[in-house]
């Protein structure tokens, strides 16, 4: 494109929860690089809705196929079910288009890797993933203490997120909700993709996950909405990741300890538990046997910025223009689907799951559900405000 204009000419594919968020966010004024040129959706009741929003200059077009072809847009932001993902990015890297990818990067890491591959053919295109959670400015923080060596190393992970909580009504929002075949499994694949990333982000990643993925506990669904899950890191540390979409009320408490401290993120705050020693040279050296490291307490200060969805597209817009950082590298999108998917072969196969894993024993086993998967296709859409739910 030509880098002397100075807006992003940009085409949403899915006016769903998501898409129709990105919409209003963008007709607000609040991503001044971009402007909305195009939006499609299969379903003539969301085309119709979008239409009655939008100005008369946005083209309103059926499949995300035809918008990527249409010649209208710069780039493309993807925002339909899980599977649609990396087929759509695809064809965009193909006609030349920037590509901005809803989270997941896909179902399972064999689809995500056939997309880095075709963003890899094409360096000159943007390739970014809506990992919104990442301009929180408590988890920058917690990315920047733990990556700046002064806590020493990653002793153990705790993160308890059970304030994912979704009616019976949410899953019988989609055809696709809820289902193997529609949306590829449940809090793993839908609500917990940022969590992940920020713990792959912040900790790095585990070399074994063991975990027990409850289908259908809650709710009326055939996929997961109740996960704990065993984590082993190579330099020995351990963690707990536990989900739920059935809480109420939930936790999030994110704990990192370390061996100059803890980190703990609850409740939008950063509390840093800091040892004066090195904890395992305190081990080895205290001469009382109920002996503690002296500790301080206190709030870590932070910028106070987190401006999601539209600081996720600001950056894009930024990346397309002068070449500036995303906030998440489309590259990254594979790594917290590694764990999730790690995370239900261990539960499928009750035992283990060594990271990296067998993709190929993963979509068999995939598909292996899928093709007893439950057919919804009578079920109403519907199309939720997704404010205040991240």
């Amino acid at each position: 494109m030509d880098l002397s204009v100075k807006k992003v000419k940009l085409g949403i594919i899915g006016y769903g929860n998501m898409g129709s968020g990105h919409v209003k966010n963008i007709l607000a004024g609040m991503t001044p690089e971009i402007e909305l040129a195009a939006i499609a959706d299969l379903r003539p009741a969301r085309r119709e809705a979008a239409r009655a929003v939008v100005p008369e200059s946005v083209k309103i077009l059926e499949a995300g196929d035809e918008l990527i072809e249409s010649g209208l847009c710069d780039a493309v932001l993807i925002a339909v079910p899980h599977y649609q993902h990396p087929g759509l990015a695809i064809k965009a890297f193909s006609a030349g288009l920037h590509v901005m990818c809803e989270k997941p990067a896909g179902v399972y890491t064999k689809q995500a890797r056939e997309m880095l591959a075709a963003a890899a053919a094409h360096p000159k295109l943007a390739f970014g993933m809506m990992f919104n959670q990442r301009t929180n400015c408590v988890y920058r923080k917690m990315k920047e203490l733990v990556a700046g060596g002064s806590l020493g190393a990653i002793k153990r992970v705790n993160w308890i997120v059970t304030d994912w909580y979704r009616t019976q009504s949410y899953y019988d929002s989609g055809a696709w909700r809820a289902t193997w075949n529609g949306e590829g499994g449940g809090v793993l694949l839908n609500q917990c993709p940022h969590n992940l990333d920020l713990l792959q982000w912040i900790c790095g990643m585990p070399n074994a996950v063991r975990a027990f993925c409850h289908n259908g506990k809650w709710h009326d669904i055939e996929v997961e909405d109740d996960v704990t899950a065993y984590l082993e890191y190579p330099n020995g540390a351990t963690g707990v990741f536990i989900t739920s979409t059935a809480d109420a009320p939930g936790t999030n408490r994110f704990e990192v300890t370390l061996e100059r401290g803890k980190l703990v993120c609850e409740n939008e705050t950063l509390t840093l538990f800091e040892l004066e020693v090195n904890e395992r040279d305190f081990c080895r050296t205290a001469p009382g046997g109920f002996d503690k490291p002296p500790m301080q307490v206190r709030t870590v200060e932070t910028d106070g910025e987190n401006p999601q969805h539209v600081g996720v597209l600001n950056a894009f817009a930024g990346k397309i223009l002068r070449g500036a950082a995303l906030i998440a590298d489309g590259a990254e999108g594979i790594n917290g689907l590694t764990l999730s998917n790690a995370m239900h072969l261990s539960s499928w196969l009750c035992r283990t799951c060594e990271i990296p894993f067998d993709e190929e024993l993963f979509l068999s086993e995939l598909n292996r559900r899928r093709a007893s998967s439950r057919d919804k296709s009578d079920a109403a859409e519907t199309t939720f405000d997704t404010a205040g739910s991240y």
